[in-house]
């Protein structure tokens, strides 16, 4: 069977035109009549032409290629918004490059990367971007937005939660339920996401009369949160209730809470957030935070999108509330 690749040649061949008439057809469509552009199209089906998408963003410099960094792909929240991005970008006629950043912070090859793939703009959902990676892609004109976080003081557009008021909602429904003897598992304690989760449940607290709570670091990982509750309980006999992170580290935190012999929710409530699909597994049926995942990628895609056709790079910063979702791992104590 004959496996030779279909290329440009063959098809300006059979239509009887040149090979750079059928490039600029399938590239930037200038300067081709609207009777060749037919030949062209028809010829390309009959032999089953498929143009190099690659070598089309050379001629166009437009690759509709999209690239995200994402680092913590254990964590169940994250292959759920890859998933919308990829179909939100696919409804628009564009491409997802995935990059899983080895590290905390975007590396020096992983930028390479995406340049070298000339990417019209990038994503950065769970990883830090430092001064030099920002400055790279601002001087290849690459758009950059932030997904689920923020920086303080940059040129670069954010879409996230409002974790600050969710923090809040989850401390004041706590309190409310007669939980005294709080505490809060977190994540990475330098970025926003954190950050803003505790500053809202620190004053849901305050405004209740609680001035201090303890804080351990869960890492926002199974393994940080089964370890972050050991440490908790163990120096805390008298903790009544746990406001975790994200859900996957509350995961964490219930079955070491178990496993030390106590109960859900009779000795202990726990709170998670992000309300990935496991929350609602009758094993864990976790109080959660809903992130509003559908609407933060598309506005997301659409800020993104607009500065990469606009060419402006003003930053445009998006904030979006969630809900809480009552499940069964939280009681009532008035």
């Amino acid at each position: 069977m004959d496996k030779k690749k279909v290329t440009a040649l063959d098809v300006a061949k059979m239509a009887g035109v040149s090979q750079p008439t059928v490039s600029r057809v399938f590239g930037t469509g200038a300067n081709v009549s609207e009777k060749k552009r037919k030949s062209i199209l028809e010829a390309a089906k009959e032999l089953g032409y498929q143009p190099n998408a690659i070598a089309r963003g050379l001629i166009t410099n437009k690759t509709k290629i999209i690239g995200i960094v994402m680092r913590n792909v254990q964590n169940p929240f994250y292959p759920e918004v890859l998933d919308r991005f990829y179909t939100q970008l696919a409804n628009k006629g564009y491409y997802l490059l995935f990059i899983n950043s080895e590290n905390e912070q975007i590396q020096e090859k992983e930028i390479s990367q995406l340049i070298e793939y000339n990417v019209e703009g990038v994503i950065i959902t769970d990883a830090s971007l430092s001064s030099t990676a920002a400055d790279r892609f601002a001087r290849n004109g690459k758009s950059v937005v932030l997904f689920n976080r923020y920086i303080k003081d940059t040129q670069y557009s954010a879409v996230f939660c409002d974790n600050y008021s969710a923090g809040y909602d989850i401390g004041t429904m706590l309190v409310e339920k007669g939980h005294k003897n709080l505490a809060f598992i977190s994540g990475p304690p330098n970025t926003s996401t954190t950050i803003d989760r505790k500053k809202g449940f620190e004053k849901a607290l305050l405004a209740a009369g609680i001035t201090s709570f303890p804080v351990v670091n869960g890492e926002y990982s199974y393994e940080g949160g089964f370890k972050a509750a050991q440490k908790l309980l163990l120096e805390h006999k008298n903790i009544d209730g746990i406001f975790c992170g994200n859900d996957i580290s509350a995961f964490g935190v219930v079955d070491a809470v178990r496993k030390l012999g106590f109960k859900i929710p009779e000795d202990l409530s726990i709170v998670g957030f992000d309300d990935v699909k496991m929350s609602s597994w009758s094993s864990y049926s976790l109080t959660t935070w809903k992130q509003p995942i559908k609407e933060m990628v598309e506005a997301a895609v659409s800020i993104l999108l607009n500065s990469i056709n606009s060419g402006h790079e003003t930053p445009t910063i998006q904030s979006l509330k969630g809900e809480l979702i009552l499940r069964d791992s939280v009681s009532d104590r008035r």
